[in-house]
C-alpha cells in the first residue's frame, strides 16, 4: 500500500508540475499585461507538434530540437502575439474583455493551424524531454518559481514589472518602457507554455483539441493564486496534482461510482468551476463587460430575401443527401443563443456548447425510452433551460473575466462529467422524427424551426426587454440605476441562450442520426463564440452565416479552415468593424412616440424665468404642471408646511478595505422641494455617500431610510423603483441605443411606469424632442448626453434626484440651462442632491450646503 501511495504521489508531482508552469506563466503574462491568456494551452499544443516535427519527423537531436522549441519558438510566438496583437490593443486602451476575445482568436486560430498542418487526428511518438523522473520535473518548476520570484524581487527589471503592475500611465510618466516589459511578460508566458507542452504531451494525448483544453482546465491553479502569487500557484497545483492521482485508487460501487471516478478523475476541472464560483472574481468592474456594437440601420428586406433564397436552394437543387447543409439551420440556432447572451446582454459567455450537447443528450435519453421524437426535443429544451437557470444562478454575480472562467468552467465541467462519460452516454442513438427521417423533410423541418426562433430573438431585441438588455450590455451599472433588475435580466438571458442552444443541439443529433460528444467539446464552443463576435454579435445575420461559414469551411479536405480564418478575424476584433457591417444598412425615417412625425430642428432647453425669493434662487415657472409637483407645492406660500425629510441617511459608517474610512457617522437629511448641496475636497467621502443612498454601496454601520422605511440593504435598481433616481459623474448612457430609447428605459423600469406621456414630457422639458431624439447616444456630444441622462432620470417620475457633478464636461451656456432645470424641479416638489465641484452652480441653486471633509459633514 506504502508502495502505491508513493507512486500516485510521483505520478501527481508529474502532473503537478506541469499546471505549476501554467499557473507561473499565466501569472507573469497577467501582471506584465493584464491580459487572462486563454491561448496559452495552444502554445502549448502546438510547441508540443513543433518538438515531434523536429525530432521525430526532420530527425534533429533532441536537444537541439528542445533548444530551438523552448527558446526560439516558445518565446517567438509570445512576441508575435505581443507585436501584431496585443500592443495594438493596449495603445487603444482596449478593455480586459476585448483582449480577452482576442485571446480566444489566438486559441481558435492556433487550433486551426494545428489542423490543417498536422491533421485532426492523436499522436503517440512525441518524444520525453526529462524522462520518466517526476523529481526532475518539479525540480525544473521550483527552480523557475524561485529564478521568477528573485528577478521580480531584487532586479531592475523586476522593479519595472511592479511599477508597471501597479501603475502603469505613471510607470510610463516616470521612463518605464512599459511595452518592453509587456513584450517580456509575453516571450516568458509563451515559454513556460512550450515547456508544460513539451513536458506533458507524452502522457497525454497530443491532438489539436485535447492538449489545449487540458492545459485551460488548470488554469485553476492561477485562479486560485488570483493571478498574483507564484508560490499559492505552484502548491495548488502540486496538491491537486497529488490528490488526482490518489484518487484513482478509489473504486466506489453502485449509481453514484462512475461520477465519483469521473470527479477524482478530472479534480483539475472541478477546482476550476469551485475557483471560478466561490473566490473573487479578477478583473474590473467596469471595462471588462463587451464593448457595446455600433448601432446601424435595419438590414434591407431585399438582402433577407437573398438569405432566404439561399438557404431554400438545398432544397431545389441538391441531391438526396443534404449530410453538409441539413447541419447549417441547427448549427444557426446554437449561434443564435450566442447573439441572445453575448450580442444583446454583453456577456462573455464560453459555455454554450454545454447546453447543445445537453440538449441532444437529453433528446436522445427521452427518445430512447420511447417519447416521440418531436415531442422529446420540446421536452428537452426547458429541462436545459432549468439546467441554465442553475448554472446561471451563481454565475450571475459575476462580470467580465470573472464571468467568462464560470461559464468556460460549466462548459468544460458538462462536457467532463456529463457528455464524454460512458455512464451517461453508452448505447445511446439518436434518430429523426416520425415522417422526417428524409433528409429534405427533415431540413424543411429545421428552416421552420429556425424561422421561428430568429422571429422571438427579433421581437425580444425590439421590446422592452430588448431595451434592458442593451442597457445591460452597455452600461450595468447605469442600467441598474434606471431600475433595470440586473440578476433577473441577466438570468433571463441565461436561460433564453441556454434554451436556444438546446434545441439547435438537438436539432443537430437528430440531422447526424447520432449522439457525438466530439461535436459539443468546449474547443468548439469558443469557436462558436469567436464567429460570432466576428460577424457582428447583435446582428440576426451572424448566426446564418456563421453557421454556413463553420461548416462548409470544413466539409472538405481543407478541416480548420473555418478556425484558422475566424480566430485570426478575431485577432483584430478591436481594430476591425464585424463583416456584417459591411452589408447595406436601411434607415427608418424617425417617428415620434405616438407615430407622428417629430418636430425638426434641435428645440432650447426650457426657458424659466427667474424671479426673486429666498436666497435669491429662481423659483418655478408659471402656468405650467409638471409630473413630479405635489400639492404641497402647489399650494400657496403662506399655507406651505415645514419640510419633512423624506430620505434619512443615519450614521452612515463606511470603511474600504485597508482600513480607509470613507464614512465616519453622517447623518443627513434630504426634503422635498428643496436643493441639497455637497462640497468638499477630493476624497472627502462625497461620492461615498451618494453611492450609499442610491445602493450602489453598503454602508458597514447606520441606516438609510425612506419616509420612515429602511432601504439600508436595498439594491440600486429597487431604489429606482422607489423612486430615488441618480445620475452618474462619468456619463452612463447607453451608446447602442438612441436618445427615445435611453429614455423610454428611464420610463419602463422607473417609479412610475406605463406612462408613455412622461418620455415625451421628460424629452421635451430637456430640449431633446426634436430631430436628435433618432441619434445614436454614441454619436452626440458631452452636454447632450448629460440631458440624456438627467431626461432618463426624470421620465420614471421620481420623488427624489440625486446628482453626481451634473456640470461635468458642460460649457457655461449648458451649466446655466441646467440650473434652470434643477431650479424648477425642485420648485416642482423635487428632493434633489447634487455633488458638484462648481461653487457657482451651488450657490446659485442649493438651498443647503453641507462641506464634507475626510469621511464627515463638517457644516
Amino acid at each position: 500500500m506504502a508502495s502505491l501511495t508513493y507512486e500516485l504521489t510521483l505520478a501527481g508531482l508529474a502532473v503537478g508540475s506541469a499546471a505549476a508552469l501554467t499557473g507561473i506563466g499565466l501569472i507573469v503574462t497577467y501582471r506584465a499585461t493584464g491580459v487572462l491568456n486563454l491561448a496559452h494551452g495552444a502554445v502549448a499544443m502546438i510547441c508540443a507538434y513543433v518538438l515531434r516535427q523536429l525530432v521525430v519527423v526532420w530527425g534533429w537531436p533532441l536537444p537541439a530540437g528542445a533548444l530551438v522549441t523552448l527558446l526560439v519558438v516558445a518565446p517567438g510566438i509570445g512576441l508575435v502575439l505581443d507585436l501584431g496583437v496585443f500592443r495594438p490593443l493596449a495603445r487603444r486602451e482596449a478593455n480586459p474583455a476585448q483582449s480577452l476575445v482576442a485571446s480566444i482568436g489566438v486559441f481558435v486560430l492556433l487550433v486551426g493551424a494545428a489542423v490543417l498542418v498536422w491533421g485532426p487526428g492523436a499522436r503517440d511518438d512525441v518524444p520525453v524531454l526529462l524522462g520518466d523522473d517526476p523529481w526532475a520535473q518539479l525540480g525544473a518548476v521550483v527552480a523557475l518559481a524561485c529564478l521568477v520570484g528573485a528577478v521580480t524581487r531584487w532586479t531592475r527589471f523586476g522593479r519595472e514589472l511592479r511599477a508597471v503592475i501597479d501603475n502603469r500611465p505613471l510607470a510610463v510618466l516616470s521612463g518605464i518602457d512599459a511595452d518592453r516589459v509587456a513584450a517580456a511578460g509575453w516571450a516568458f508566458g509563451s515559454f513556460t507554455a512550450g515547456l508544460t507542452g513539451v513536458l506533458l504531451a507524452p502522457y497525454v494525448r497530443l491532438d489539436p483539441y485535447g492538449m489545449p483544453l487540458l492545459v485551460v482546465e488548470v488554469i485553476a491553479v492561477a485562479v486560485i493564486a488570483r493571478m498574483r502569487s507564484l508560490p499559492v500557484a505552484v502548491l495548488a497545483a502540486l496538491a491537486i496534482g497529488v490528490a488526482q492521482a490518489q484518487l484513482t485508487r478509489l473504486h466506489p460501487e453502485g449509481w453514484a461510482g462512475p461520477l465519483v471516478q469521473a470527479v477524482g478523475a478530472n479534480l483539475f476541472v472541478v477546482a476550476l468551476l469551485v475557483a471560478a464560483l466561490v473566490l473573487p472574481g479578477i478583473g474590473g468592474e467596469g471595462r471588462d463587460a463587451l464593448p457595446p456594437p455600433v448601432r446601424s440601420g435595419r438590414v434591407p428586406g431585399g438582402v433577407w430575401l437573398v438569405v432566404g433564397v439561399l438557404f431554400l436552394l438545398p432544397l431545389g437543387f441538391a441531391g438526396s443527401d443534404l449530410h453538409t447543409a441539413i447541419q447549417v439551420p441547427a448549427l444557426a440556432v446554437i449561434l443564435l443563443s450566442l447573439v441572445v447572451v453575448a450580442g444583446r446582454g454583453g456577456q462573455i459567455a464560453l459555455g454554450q456548447a454545454a447546453y447543445a450537447g445537453l440538449g441532444a443528450l437529453f433528446t436522445a435519453l427521452l427518445t430512447a425510452r420511447g417519447v416521440p421524437g418531436l415531442l422529446a426535443l420540446g421536452l428537452a429544451v426547458p429541462l436545459v433551460g432549468a439546467v441554465g437557470l442553475l448554472t446561471g444562478w451563481p454565475a450571475i454575480r459575476r462580470r467580465g473575466l470573472a464571468l467568462a472562467l464560470v461559464t468556460l468552467a460549466t462548459g468544460v465541467a458538462v462536457s467532463r462529467f456529463v457528455l464524454t462519460q460512458p455512464y451517461a452516454t453508452a448505447g445511446l442513438s439518436l434518430g429523426r422524427p416520425a415522417g422526417f427521417s428524409d433528409d429534405r423533410a427533415f431540413y424543411a423541418l429545421e428552416l421552420l424551426v429556425l424561422a421561428g426562433c430568429l422571429a422571438l430573438v427579433a421581437a425580444l431585441r425590439r421590446g422592452r426587454t430588448g431595451r434592458a438588455l442593451a442597457a445591460l450590455r452597455d452600461h450595468e451599472p447605469g442600467a441598474e440605476a434606471a431600475g433595470v433588475a440586473v440578476p433577473g435580466l441577466k438570468l433571463l438571458a441565461f436561460v433564453l441562450g441556454a434554451a436556444l442552444a438546446a434545441l439547435g443541439g438537438g436539432l443537430l443529433g437528430m440531422g447526424l442520426r447520432a449522439f457525438d460528444p466530439e461535436a459539443y467539446d468546449p474547443v468548439r464552443g469558443l469557436l462558436w463564440f469567436a464567429a460570432v463576435l466576428v460577424l457582428g454579435a447583435d446582428s440576426l445575420l451572424t448566426p446564418l452565416a456563421a453557421a454556413a461559414l463553420l461548416t462548409t469551411l470544413d466539409a472538405g479536405a481543407y478541416a480548420g479552415t473555418a478556425a484558422l480564418a475566424l480566430g485570426l478575424l478575431a485577432t483584430l476584433t478591436a481594430r476591425i468593424p464585424p463583416l456584417t457591417k459591411v452589408l447595406p444598412q436601411e434607415t427608418r425615417s424617425p417617428k415620434a412616440a405616438d407615430g407622428a412625425q417629430p418636430p425638426t430642428g434641435r428645440p432650447a432647453l426650457l426657458s424659466i424665468s427667474r424671479r426673486d425669493g429666498a436666497g435669491g434662487n429662481p423659483g418655478p415657472a408659471e402656468g405650467r404642471t409638471h409630473p413630479h409637483r405635489t400639492a404641497a407645492a402647489r399650494a400657496p406660500a403662506s399655507a406651505t408646511p415645514a419640510p419633512v425629510p423624506r430620505l434619512h441617511a443615519h450614521d452612515l459608517t463606511l470603511t474600504h478595505p485597508g482600513g480607509v474610512t470613507a464614512l465616519d457617522r453622517v447623518t443627513l437629511d434630504l426634503a422635498p422641494s428643496r436643493i441639497t448641496a455637497l462640497v468638499g475636497p477630493n476624497g472627502a467621502g462625497k461620492s461615498t455617500l451618494f453611492d450609499c443612498l442610491a445602493g450602489t454601496l453598503r454602508p458597514r454601520e447606520g441606516r438609510i431610510t425612506l419616509d420612515g422605511t429602511d432601504i439600508t440593504h436595498r439594491s440600486a435598481h429597487a431604489r429606482t423603483r422607489l423612486g430615488i433616481a441618480r445620475t452618474f459623474q462619468r456619463l452612463a448612457v447607453f451608446p447602442s441605443l438612441t436618445v427615445e430609447e435611453n429614455v423610454r428605459l428611464g420610463e419602463e423600469q422607473g417609479h412610475v411606469r406605463k406612462d408613455p406621456a412622461a418620455v415625451e414630457r421628460s424629452l421635451r422639458l430637456l430640449g431633446l424632442a426634436g430631430s436628435v431624439r433618432h441619434s445614436t447616444a454614441a454619436d452626440l456630444p458631452t452636454g447632450t448626453l448629460r440631458r440624456v441622462e438627467l431626461a432618463r432620470a426624470l421620465a420614471g417620475q421620481p420623488h427624489t434626484l440625486l446628482l453626481d457633478e451634473p456640470a461635468a464636461g458642460l460649457d457655461a451656456a449648458e451649466t446655466a440651462a441646467l440650473a434652470r432645470v434643477l431650479t424648477a424641479l425642485a420648485a416642482d416638489g423635487l428632493t434633489v442632491l447634487v455633488v458638484e465641484h462648481d461653487p457657482d452652480l451651488v450657490a446659485g441653486i442649493a438651498h443647503t450646503v453641507h462641506t464634507m471633509e475626510g469621511g464627515r459633514i463638517v457644516s
